[in-house]
């Protein structure tokens, strides 16, 4: 199976620096660093990520698995069969080309999710699975596993079905099989997606097909390319991205419903609200159920602040006496609007500040380029809307500012956005700093909100002291 040169170190979150690199991403001191006229005043609630765009990107910032300290839940279909775990690869019992695929990829031993997973996935009878994880656990490696290990390569036709929500996340775990497949080269893929062209009758010889909901039907029934009978192992990847686009979940039962009763039924979701566990038992019938319980996100070693300001220009002074104060590694500002964060990109980098820019009119790749350059150092301040909030991981970070303080859609407090805000200081088990600018009574209300909603103290900083400042980086 072919590989392309830029699915580097893949697991369910596929690196894509050699395509990103191409991308050019305009420097924070261009002269052209603002945003199209218009769009200026849109805050960062109007330009909340749809989930589809959000898991890609989640994709592209991460070139491996997560390190992951969660307890597994597992819950069996028959209570009594013994629980199979794993801890290194060979247990499986791998075809040795999938073995030689797998550690190519840069997999020393399974992640959390894999070792409870890949056991159930590759059982004979083929049991079913409803499996909840989040991005860099190593379910799309694991899926990708039990696809390539079910597949006869002498039988010409597709016996492997795998669904994404969109074109984009369908090439992304594309990538991951043709790697992982790299030395199983009997065994093909195709692309249902969007602008593959096919007649009608002509049957499909490839053994594995990964597509979008509504290709992949038109493919089953009106061009008749696959034979679903046939389908011996069904990926639903991303369900609860999946029930968020119209038309995708009733397209995904109809493709369901033809499936042989013997079928593998496999389904993947970062989230399960009802609507997304209604959905999965429509889907997959008699599962084991694997849960990754989410990592809680804490605010214990996270030293809260806040700064008495009147107007932007305040806050911008008071930004840059932290900065001569106290030594930051690196530092994320968050603002409400866009053109309060491009003014503030501006006035930081006529600074002399080295300054990284994200938008919400940008491209998922070029903010995962953007982010991915943060993360390396190429820039020590990240200045974003709500965009980003949630997922970027960079051990650097040791001071979130809140330029403006989050706000709903209605302009009431945002708990979960504060915390997932200043939850981007303090990871990896050190201490961090958040610094929130208030200028106006209702601001300050809104910060005694957060104050009151966490049970923590958020303590008044004078950033005219500049003793006081280096006090609170010790």
């Amino acid at each position: 199976m072919s590989t392309d040169s830029w699915a580097l170190s893949v697991d369910d979150q596929e690196s894509t620096a050699k395509s990103i690199g191409k991308v050019r991403i305009k420097e924070a001191g261009d002269a052209n660093i603002r945003q199209p006229d218009g769009s200026g005043d849109k805050s960062d609630e109007e330009e909340k990520e749809d989930r589809a765009t959000q898991s890609l990107l989640n994709k592209l910032i991460r070139s491996n698995v997560v390190n992951n300290t969660n307890q597994v839940e597992v819950l069996q279909r028959d209570p009594n069969s013994p629980l199979y775990s794993v801890k290194t690869f060979e247990e499986l019992r791998l075809k040795p080309q999938l073995l030689k695929g797998v550690y190519e990829m840069g997999f020393n031993r399974p992640s959390k999710i894999q070792e409870n997973a890949l056991p159930m996935m590759l059982a004979e009878p083929p049991q079913n699975l409803i499996a909840q994880s989040q991005s860099g656990t190593g379910k799309t490696a694991a899926f990708v596993l039990a696809m390539l290990s079910h597949v006869d390569p002498s039988l010409k036709w597709p016996q492997c079905l795998c669904i994404s929500p969109t074109y984009e996340l369908a090439l992304q775990t594309g990538k991951v099989i043709e790697q992982m497949g790299k030395f199983y080269s009997e065994v093909k893929l195709a692309y249902a997606v969007r602008g593959h062209k096919m007649d009608r009758g002509v049957k499909i010889k490839e053994q594995i097909v990964i597509g979008t909901p509504g290709t992949v039907l038109d493919w089953c029934v009106k061009l008749k390319l696959i034979d679903p009978k046939k389908i011996k192992v069904f990926v639903l990847d991303e369900a609860d991205v999946m029930i968020a686009t119209q038309g995708h979940q009733d397209q995904s039962i109809r493709i369901q419903r033809m499936l042989p009763k013997g079928c593998q039924m496999l389904l993947f979701s970062a989230t399960f609200e009802d609507s997304v566990w209604k959905f999965a038992e429509r889907v997959v019938p008699d599962p084991n159920i694997i849960k990754l319980k989410r990592e809680e996100e804490t605010l214990d070693t996270i030293k809260q602040y806040y700064v008495l300001c009147n107007s932007k220009e305040d806050k911008f002074n008071a930004l840059c006496n932290i900065y001569g104060a106290i030594t930051i590694a690196q530092a994320m500002i968050f603002c409400h609007t866009r053109k309060t964060a491009n003014w503030l990109a501006g006035q930081l980098s006529k600074e002399g500040h080295q300054v990284a820019l994200l938008s919400g009119e940008m491209v998922v790749e070029q903010r995962a380029a953007v982010i991915e350059r943060f993360r390396d150092g190429k820039e020590k301040v990240l200045i974003t809307t709500n965009v980003c909030a949630r997922g970027i991981d960079v051990e650097q970070v040791s001071v979130v500012i809140n330029f403006d303080l989050p706000l709903d859609k209605d302009g009431n407090p945002d708990n979960e956005t504060y915390l997932h805000r200043i939850g981007r200081t303090g990871r990896f088990g050190k201490r961090g700093l958040a610094v929130n600018m208030v200028d106006s009574q209702r601001s300050m209300e809104i910060l005694k909100t957060y104050e009151k909603h966490f049970n923590k103290k958020i303590g008044r900083l004078d950033t005219d002291d500049l003793d006081e400042i280096e006090k609170i980086a010790n």
